[in-house]
């Protein structure tokens, strides 16, 4: 058998950093110390350096730190959110913990441009938009940015939103199930509102999330452009070829 390729440390650090990262991720290390350099150069089969630059990566991201006389401790932890079906955040992460809602705004808007288009509604109609901050166990998690047809979104604006998911509202005023939602991913920056209002430095990581959700009839009812925190949220999901 040929000898494994030589890499760049960069490279290998960069290995050891992501496996190590799942490890954390998953609570594997339950008294929240990782195993010590040596232990974990052999392990990986590399070199103390190759690990001191992988412990570092995960220090820069937020996971651990590094204290003198204790060692390398986790310290945060992010919340996995499942992609396999469609439901509402507190949902998603009812075993973690609690997810509270603050309505920031919320009020009648004119729909232009790309929110006309994706709701169906003609330019310079009225909808309804919402924002809230969601906290997971009081900390800062997403800022929500919501989009309704006006008709849907009236009466939304009655219920308790601090205390309700969306969906599960959005099902009894329409007196029908969700069917779908188109989802799209992309990692942006925090600028300098959205920092203050999650707690982050400006430019800190986000993961930016815009999802329309349909009714089971088709209609699209529910246009919403979410800020996750980087650094407290990992979107799973099971995939069949």
């Amino acid at each position: 058998m040929d000898p494994q390729p030589r890499r760049p440390r960069a490279d290998r650090a960069r290995q050891i950093a992501d496996a190590l990262r799942r490890q954390v991720l998953d609570g594997d290390f339950t008294d929240g110390v990782l195993p010590d350099e040596r232990l974990l150069g052999r392990e990986f089969g590399a070199t103390r350096n190759a690990v001191r630059e992988a412990l570092e990566l995960l220090r820069a991201d937020g996971l651990i730190e590094r204290s003198p006389g204790v060692g390398t401790v986790v310290v945060a932890r992010k919340y996995p959110h499942g992609l396999n079906r469609l439901m509402g955040l507190a949902e998603t992460l009812h075993e973690h913990g609690v997810v509270s809602n603050e309505v920031r705004t919320s009020g009648v808007v004119t729909a232009t441009g790309v929110l006309a288009e994706r709701l169906l509604v003609r330019p310079g109609d009225p909808i309804v938009c919402i924002e809230r901050l969601r906290r997971l166990n009081g900390l800062p998690l997403s800022l929500d940015l919501t989009y309704l047809p006006v008709d849907v979104g009236e009466p939304l604006l009655a219920e308790d939103l601090v205390n309700n998911d969306v969906f599960a509202l959005l099902e009894r005023i329409c007196g029908q199930p969700l069917g779908r939602a188109e989802v799209g991913m992309e990692a942006v920056n925090a600028d300098p509102h959205v920092a203050s209002v999650l707690d982050l430095p400006r430019g800190g990581a986000l993961l930016l999330v815009e999802r329309l959700t349909h009714l089971a009839d088709g209609r699209p009812v529910d246009l919403e452009f979410i800020r996750f925190r980087g650094d407290r949220l990992t979107m799973r999901a099971v995939l069949d070829r």
